[in-house]
C-alpha cells in the first residue's frame, strides 16, 4: 500500500498485479510506504477502510480517494498459478509443479480450496464493509499506459517502472468447458474487471 497524503491518494496493492514495481518506482515519492506483513502491504479494502481511514479522517479530517488495479481473472489465476511454480516451492504444500492448469482452476472452484489453490479474489478484496469507502479509481492491468499516465499527473512525477515479482514465463492454456464454468461461477469477479478502466 501506498499513501500520498498530499494528493489524497491511497495505492491499495491487490496482490497478482504488479503493485510491486510501482510502490518499488514510488517509494520515495509516497508519504507512507506500507511494504511488509505481506498482511499489511496486500491489505483489502475492508482492513484499509477499518484501521487506516480512520487515521486521516479523525485526525486529519480528510477522505482519501482509493486506487486499486485488477486483472482479468483467469489470467489473475494464471499468475498465481505460475508464481507458485518457481523453483524453490517444489516440495511446498502451495506449490503447483506437477498440477496442471486446469486442476488449479478447477481446484480454485471447490468451495474448501486446497493450499495450492487458496489465493484469494480480486472481488472480495474490493467489496467494502456496509457502510464503508470503495475504490474511487480502479484500473485493468492491461491498461498499464493508463495507470502511469494517471499516476504521472496526479503526482507530478515522471515513472520508469522496475520488473519485480514477476512469474515464470509459461504458455497456459485453458480447457473451455472449465473456463466457461468458471466464467459462471465467477461472474462478478468478470464484472469487477468489465468496470475497470
Amino acid at each position: 500500500m501506498l499513501v500520498f497524503f498530499k494528493e489524497r491518494l491511497v495505492l491499495l496493492s491487490v496482490p497478482k498485479t504488479g503493485t510491486t514495481a510501482f510502490q518499488s518506482a514510488l517509494r520515495t515519492r509516497a508519504d507512507i510506504v506500507v511494504s511488509d506483513p505481506p498482511e499489511l502491504k496486500h491489505a483489502p479494502i475492508y482492513r484499509y477502510d477499518r484501521f487506516f481511514r480512520p487515521i486521516f479522517s479523525k485526525m486529519f479530517g480528510v477522505e482519501m480517494e482509493i486506487m486499486a488495479v485488477v486483472r482479468e481473472p483467469i489470467d489473475w489465476l494464471g499468475s498465481w498459478y505460475r508464481y507458485r511454480r518457481r523453483p524453490f516451492m517444489v516440495g511446498k504444500p502451495n506449490s503447483t509443479h506437477d498440477i496442471p492448469f486446469d486442476d488449479f482452476v478447477t481446484a480454485y472452484m471447490q468451495g474448501k480450496r486446497p493450499t495450492f489453490a487458496n489465493v484469494g479474489s480480486q472481488l472480495r478484496f474490493l467489496t467494502p464493509r456496509p457502510g464503508g469507502c470503495s475504490a474511487t479509481h480502479l484500473f485493468k492491468y492491461e491498461n498499464q499506459s493508463g495507470i502511469i499516465a494517471f499516476l504521472e499527473t496526479r503526482l507530478s512525477t515522471a515513472i520508469t517502472l522496475p520488473r519485480e515479482n514477476v512469474s515464470p514465463a509459461i504458455e497456459l492454456v485453458l480447457d473451455p468447458g472449465i473456463a466457461e464454468r468458471f466464467r459462471r461461477k465467477f461472474a462478478e469477479e468478470f464484472e469487477l474487471h468489465a468496470r475497470a478502466f
